[in-house]
């Protein structure tokens, strides 16, 4: 199976091109130029690169979140569209799982933690369950210590690894809390091929879904939202 996976939820954004779980090729940057006119020319040179026409993808995966409200929807909508011509299935992965689905298999416990920024940080606690990741409790956005105290609770008492593509906020935040059961290590920037990974395990288990039931899990509200809601 031909997996086309993408991540636009981050500055560090990637596309990959996998074969079941094997890598065919991967394109990873960190750039200032925005999605919305790089994504597509990212895919072009990956699929170049790998001798790939877009009708030989059999799945998309993409990261759904959360994230950049601009670069999750610029995922998306390109998923979407190819989905919807070509009549693929498509994965909607978290980002947050993505971080979690990297740790060692040996890991019973995970969180997916990532700055949020206006002080916050998004967070998602995953337990294994057999060779799949399972969501315990809700993905969050929340100050530090409250982020942290929430998986804490989560965890029931259980020492856990949070895996992060921003260590250096995430370490400093465990370090002035008083939780000793938190470890931290860094996940890989390029989220793609977890991503692509899970949309294959998700399609071994028959979880897959259509362009249409492709939805954002933005976890926080936007500007917009939060502003008309006050009005």
């Amino acid at each position: 199976m031909k997996i086309l996976a993408i991540d636009t939820t981050s500055p560090a954004g990637s596309v990959a091109l996998l074969e079941s779980r094997a890598v065919l090729g991967l394109v990873a940057s960190v750039e200032d130029e925005p999605y919305s006119s790089r994504l597509h020319r990212d895919v072009e040179r990956l699929l170049r690169e790998t001798h790939t026409a877009l009708p030989q993808v059999e799945l998309y995966a993409v990261a759904a979140g959360p994230g950049s409200f601009t670069g999750v929807r610029v995922g998306l909508a390109a998923v979407k569209a190819w989905a919807e011509v070509y009549g693929r299935p498509v994965a909607g992965v978290s980002a947050l799982e993505a971080m979690a689905a990297q740790a060692d298999a040996r890991e019973p416990l995970v969180a997916g933690v990532a700055d949020a920024h206006r002080g916050q940080f998004f967070a998602g606690l995953y337990e294994r369950a057999g060779d799949c990741l399972r969501r315990r409790g809700e993905d969050v956005v929340l100050p530090p210590g409250e982020c942290l105290a929430y998986l804490v609770e989560q965890a029931a008492g259980q020492e856990f690894l949070i895996r992060s593509t921003t260590t250096d906020i995430v370490r400093a935040a465990v370090a002035a809390s008083p939780h000793e059961m938190i470890r931290v290590e860094a996940a890989d920037q390029a989220l793609a091929l977890a991503i692509g990974r899970l949309g294959y395990s998700r399609a071994q288990r028959g979880e897959l879904g259509d362009a249409l039931s492709l939805d954002a899990h933005y976890v926080r509200r936007s500007d917009a939202e939060l502003l008309w809601k006050d009005r």
